[in-house]
């Protein structure tokens, strides 16, 4: 019998074939993400919640979502997590999927806080190279759209491509081929987890600068907006 779990989910490529891995060895019972309610979007991913929606329905796994916004202190935030976890053990699931690479502190952070609330942790992509990763989502028939890039590493004309061989060629020396250093984000709407394509076409581009201490000025951002198609038309093939 598999162990349940639920995972982390931020819509994009780490995801997606974290969850592609984890599904032969978990029974995953709910796709679990954080929400900025200002906007019903995902922090620095920039998708909206409709779309998210949309994906848990052709994943076929349900989603459950954390709201977070610039009101809330953490204390708040935590209770709010930490309801969403109780709820979770009722339900017998005890162990949370990640889909990180290589940021060992990052998960550190992560296996102390599930510790505490007494849950596993796995990490279906740890340790493995980044560029024989994105080979291996691109191989395995996944689709995704870049939609957010930091601005100080690449330029803006990255923003709404597709992941492919061609983005990969272009990458900038130093940029992390994963994006693993937050370089890029990117919306996953087709592959083997996939019933079917997530209906979506590209939206605006819009800028957005964000306060970064240690560098002591704003970090810009550039943003392709995706939006949920009226008509379901296949992008496969």
């Amino acid at each position: 019998m598999k162990t349940k779990a639920y995972f982390n989910w931020s819509s994009g490529k780490d995801s997606a074939l974290a969850l592609y891995r984890a599904l032969n060895r978990f029974d995953i019972k709910a796709l679990l993400t954080v929400i900025d309610s200002t906007n019903n979007r995902i922090p620095m991913h920039g998708t909206n919640l409709d779309l998210l929606k949309a994906q848990s329905q052709s994943i076929g796994i349900p989603l459950v979502t954390c709201d977070i916004n610039t009101e809330y202190s953490e204390d708040k935030y935590k209770i709010s997590l930490q309801e969403i976890i109780d709820k979770f053990k009722s339900q017998e699931i005890s162990t949370a999927l990640f889909g990180d690479i290589h940021l060992l502190e990052l998960k550190i952070g992560r296996e102390e806080k599930c510790r505490q609330a007494g849950l596993k942790t796995d990490f279906p992509l740890w340790n493995n190279s980044p560029q024989e990763l994105l080979h291996e989502f691109i191989d395995s028939g996944f689709k995704a759209i870049i939609t957010c890039i930091d601005g100080s590493v690449l330029d803006k004309t990255f923003v709404g491509r597709m992941i492919d061989y061609d983005f990969i060629n272009d990458l900038p020396d130093g940029v992390d081929i994963c994006g693993e250093n937050g370089e890029y984000h990117s919306f996953v709407f087709d592959g083997p987890i996939f019933k079917e394509p997530v209906p979506c076409h590209l939206g605006p581009v819009s800028y957005k600068e964000y306060p970064c201490q240690d560098l002591k000025q704003n970090t810009g951002f550039w943003y392709r907006h995706l939006q949920c198609s009226l008509t379901k038309k296949s992008t496969r093939g």
